[in-house]
């Protein structure tokens, strides 16, 4: 681990991870957002280049559970579409420019319709592994190495009030989708940098 005046940054293998992720407390507090990251925004969400042919497999399965809206934006623009960075990204739709892989329950809740489909057993892909990993956002690094973020949403302050309630950290909060997607060896490491970082503080 290093410290300079950005912060602790936590090296692990060839992943650095800030300060932010293991010191911020976050905790989703659906009952209040509804799922408002899944139609907020000016772009769709990052993608793997791995992802869209995963969505593209099992179209098929959660699609009727997408807005015609949805399956419209697919039909136009494909399986993904690239933001004005360049990077691969969910389409969106036309109307309301809601990631065009959204289904609206009856309540009008927003959530994910390939998830809904793999929590039924009907998909094997989850969902693409930045909107898994949020609010941590992951950047490739010219070494080939990868930066684990913290991202700030205004949208999401009920979740950092109820993280901070609640007393659960950021990669506390995201255990599952971190030991999932970088390995437990990872995860365990990561927690141990972390009661360091956070013991430093406490002196």
């Amino acid at each position: 681990m290093s410290r300079e005046d950005f912060g602790t940054i936590i090296q692990i293998g060839d992943i650095l991870v800030s300060e932010d992720v293991v010191d911020e407390f976050f905790a989703c507090d659906y009952e209040k957002c509804r799922g408002i990251c899944c139609i907020e925004g000016d772009a769709g969400a990052p993608m793997e280049e791995w992802e869209p042919q995963e969505v593209e497999d099992c179209y098929d399965a959660f699609s009727p559970l997408m807005r015609p809206e949805g399956r419209e934006a697919v039909d136009a623009k494909g399986f993904f579409e690239l933001d004005i960075e360049g990077d691969i990204v969910t389409p969106v739709t036309a109307d309301s420019h809601d990631c065009a892989y959204t289904h609206y329950d009856a309540s009008g809740n927003c959530l994910c319709a390939i998830e809904k489909c793999f929590f039924e057993g009907r998909c094997a892909f989850r969902k693409p592994q930045s909107c898994r990993l949020y609010p941590i956002r992951v950047t490739r690094l010219s070494s080939g190495g990868l930066a684990l973020n913290l991202h700030r949403w205004d949208i999401c302050k009920d979740a950092f009030e109820k993280g901070r309630r609640e007393g659960v950290r950021v990669y506390e909060f995201l255990r599952e989708p971190l030991t999932e997607i970088y390995g437990e060896e990872f995860y365990r490491d990561l927690c141990a940098a972390a009661q360091y970082v956070l013991s430093r503080k406490e002196i």
